[in-house]
């Protein structure tokens, strides 16, 4: 993606580089102990357009006031060539402002600007939802599912190779409980409720009543003919099928569309977790104690306290078949940065898995956790209460049945990943301006009426003598922000910031179409206003696809 933005400041990085270390000279000092010094952007500020703290940070060295010092620079500085129009200082600080020359050469460049980065070499991949298939999905899967897509996209668009996953837990004591929970219920439809005790801690969704009474029509009282372990391992494997089945069906209706689904049971038959424990063992960092196999961090602190790999009835732990999964994604399939989507109550597990990858010769590094906080779902003011064990739970399904996808997918990703947040069920649904996917949808519809209706008017450069009025060029700089919203949500990993940029837009757009005559009596202006109108519909459109929402033409 072309970043205009990144051009200019590299432009005043050099001259101001020059001017400093031009001033260091005069004073006798070596340039090499020069400061480094930023330049920010700064659109809409009443000073500037860019900002740089160059004599802020080098007043030390030259003894003199940042003022001064900054005042000396911006009545030498020579800025042809850079698209910019003027120097001035204010409190120690050099600012810049873009000429008119720069919002024509930014109308003319936005299909550049929106072309894909070239290819980086690495290869990220990106695991979020992984929800353990024992039951619907609920309102933290939807809001994992939304964020992992969105940031999945982003990524791909700032250039990385991103191969996004499912791990599916179909392994382990969630496993085993849901198996108990079902075989319970088979009997008790079998042979009734009176007879069979149900599992104080198991699943009492209605959907696992559900699965027992669909097996049963396939298979009649066949399964009390068999031993425990064949009823309950044909039971389990079936309702397995179907739930992964049901979780891919929500997920595809929820646009969230994964490159692979891998199983945890994979790695047990394929003795990855027993290799890994090995290797563990051959560094002994492993100890039996009361049965089980333990592991001794080699950097152990209280945040990492010995865990079991392998239980005294010879099952992996979850952490086992964690360490396995994710040296199978670093070193195997040779990833050269994991992320992963998890609920905030995963936090201890985090330094522990780091470690462990510490321990195995692999740079923790390399794996990056985001940590999701809960969701709360709010309906007519209060608060809807959820709770999967009670089967109460309000599902990703359910939600989709009220609340369109559009609405769904931008909401969860409003808030940053760490910030707990309410889930206003009302505004999402709400047809105005407050709610802000609707907003920012308006708009994209509204320019698409616009070029409808200007069909035969041609969208083209504007002329040599046309003078950009200030709502003109507080849109342009919006969208010519573009690039770098995306290249920032690359590095800080916070798709949030993706929502507030097409709000910001949606709004400018708005206030120049105000402010604005499109259509008007000069041929010249419609024209590059049309332009403008366009770029916008582009970005838009663009945006909204990164986040997989519809982009109407009409509303």
């Amino acid at each position: 993606m072309l970043n205009l933005i990144a051009a200019i400041e590299t432009k005043l990085q050099q001259i101001l580089s020059d001017k400093i270390k031009g001033l260091f000279v005069a004073h006798g000092l070596d340039p090499q102990k020069m400061e480094r010094f930023a330049i920010e952007y700064t659109p809409n500020k009443p000073f500037g357009d860019f900002a740089s703290n160059i004599a802020m940070v080098n007043a030390k060295h030259l003894q003199q006031p940042p003022q001064k010092i900054a005042e000396m620079i911006a009545s030498e500085i020579n800025l042809a060539g850079t698209q910019l129009k003027e120097a001035t200082v204010r409190s120690g600080f050099i600012n810049f402002r873009m000429a008119n020359d720069f919002y024509k050469t930014a109308l003319g460049s936005i299909n550049e600007m929106l072309a894909e980065n070239p290819q980086k070499q690495k290869r990220i991949i990106l695991e979020y939802v992984s929800a353990n298939p024992t039951g619907p999905m609920h309102l933290g899967n939807a809001r994992g599912g939304a964020i992992g897509d969105c940031l999945g996209n982003i990524m791909a668009r700032a250039g990385y190779s991103v191969t996004k996953e499912f791990f599916v837990n179909d392994s382990g004591n969630q496993v085993a409980l849901f198996k108990q929970s079902l075989d319970a219920r088979l009997l008790q439809e079998l042979k009734g409720e009176q007879i069979v005790e149900f599992p104080e801690d198991g699943y009492h969704g209605a959907d696992i009543k559900q699965l027992a009474h669909e097996y049963i029509a396939q298979h009649g009282d066949e399964p009390l003919e068999s031993s425990t372990t064949v009823r309950e391992t044909a039971l389990l494997n079936y309702a397995l099928e179907h739930n992964i089945a049901n979780m891919v069906a929500v997920l595809e209706k929820y646009r969230v569309r994964y490159d692979s689904w891998f199983k945890e049971s994979s790695l047990i038959e394929s003795a990855a977790v027993k290799d890994v424990i090995m290797r563990l063992s051959q560094k002994g960092l492993t100890y039996t104690k009361d049965g089980a196999l333990w592991y001794r961090f080699s950097k152990a602190n209280e945040n990492t306290k010995d865990e079991v790999l392998e239980r005294a009835n010879g099952k992996y732990t979850y952490f086992a078949t964690d360490i396995a999964y994710h040296a199978n994604k670093l070193e195997k399939r040779k990833f050269d940065r994991c992320i992963n989507i998890w609920g905030a109550d995963h936090h201890g597990h985090v330094e522990r898995l780091k470690n462990a990858l510490l321990d195995l010769g692999i740079d923790p590094a390399r794996l990056t956790v985001l940590l999701m906080q809960v969701v709360r779902l709010v309906k007519d003011g209060k608060v809807v209460k959820m709770s999967k064990r009670s089967g109460n739970a309000v599902t990703l399904e359910d939600l989709l049945d009220e609340v369109s996808v559009d609405a769904a997918r931008f909401f969860f990703n409003f808030r940053e990943i760490n910030t707990h947040f309410d889930f206003d069920m009302d505004l999402a649904i709400e047809e105005s301006n407050r709610n802000p996917v609707y907003y920012i949808q308006y708009a994209h519809a509204r320019i698409c009426s616009i070029m409808r209706k200007a069909q035969d008017i041609p969208c083209v450069a504007s002329q040599p003598d046309i003078i950009f009025s200030e709502p003109e060029q507080e849109l342009i700089k919006c969208l010519i922000a573009y690039p770098v919203t995306v290249e920032e949500i690359a590095t800080t990993l916070n798709s949030s910031l993706l929502d507030k940029y097409l709000m910001e837009l949606a709004a400018m757009f708005h206030k120049f179409y105000s402010t604005c005559k499109v259509f008007s009596d000069t041929d010249a202006i419609s024209q590059h206003r049309l332009l403008l109108c366009d770029a916008t519909r582009s970005v838009l459109g663009d945006g909204l696809a990164l986040l997989n929402i519809s982009a109407p033409q009409q509303m």
